[in-house]
């Protein structure tokens, strides 16, 4: 690896494990970088039991991957993993150089805390479609998202953590805004929407538009890296 450069953590939304972002992560190591990508708990297979899993078990998680790297660490958090990314930032900031949300944002409060249930499956292809920005995301690659996909564990949908610690306010912050533009993301944020609710606290953030899907890891993945590994020289020098 390229020791002048940040390790990078890729963390990726719900439904997803590490998978999700291998051509993201085979770009990255293929230009130097240290990657490791993670499935949060409850992820690992559709089997897993997710019944007891919590909001805090994807905070822990984040905290001990970053520490397990053994420097301060790039850490990208994709969709639903804003909220625990957020949460990791304020309970391990020592471990974190530098901040990116992949069209999410620093969420504060629980990400749907009126869901009921143990887990909530990935949404039928019609339905996501309607829901979600799918741009540029090729056929095959939303099949093999079916295929792959592992319902979220509803106790990280519905849990939060108390944010209590400052240090995560100058954590250095890029905010990736895929699905909607960066003016669309300042304006949401402005009118209270708690999943972007960070951002109105953070002190140091760098917007950057990258007009694609909700899924930019799939439908623009060397543009994606190239952002990400722009973050990590910078992070390391």
């Amino acid at each position: 690896p390229v020791m002048s450069t940040a390790p990078i953590v890729l963390v990726p939304g719900w439904w997803l494990g590490a998978w999700a972002w291998d051509e993201v992560a085979a770009d990255l190591r293929g230009q130097g970088f240290e990657v490791t990508a993670v499935t949060l708990p409850g992820l690992e297979s559709v089997d897993t039991d997710r019944s007891k899993v919590t909001f805090e078990d994807h905070v822990q998680a984040i905290c001990d991957v970053v520490a397990a790297v053994g420097r301060p660490a790039v850490l990208a958090v994709h969709s639903g993993a804003g909220g625990p990314g957020y949460a990791a930032s304020d309970h391990c900031p020592e471990n974190i150089a530098h901040m990116v949300y992949v069209d999410t944002g620093p969420a504060k409060g629980a990400l749907d805390d009126e869901f009921e249930g143990t887990e909530k499956p990935l949404p039928p292809a019609e339905e996501l479609a309607s829901s979600e920005n799918l741009d540029g995301i090729s056929e095959e690659k939303l099949a093999e998202f079916r295929r792959r996909a592992v319902p979220e564990p509803a106790g990280a949908m519905t849990g939060s953590a108390t944010l209590t610690n400052g240090a995560r306010l100058d954590i250095p912050t890029t905010a990736v805004c895929t699905a909607f533009s960066s003016a669309d993301y300042k304006e949401h944020a402005e009118q209270g929407m708690p999943f972007l609710a960070g951002y109105l606290e953070l002190r140091n953030i760098d917007w950057v538009d990258l007009p694609t899907s909700h899924w930019p890891m799939w439908s623009r993945p060397a543009d994606l890296a190239q952002i990400i590994a722009r973050v990590a020289t910078d992070a390391g020098s």
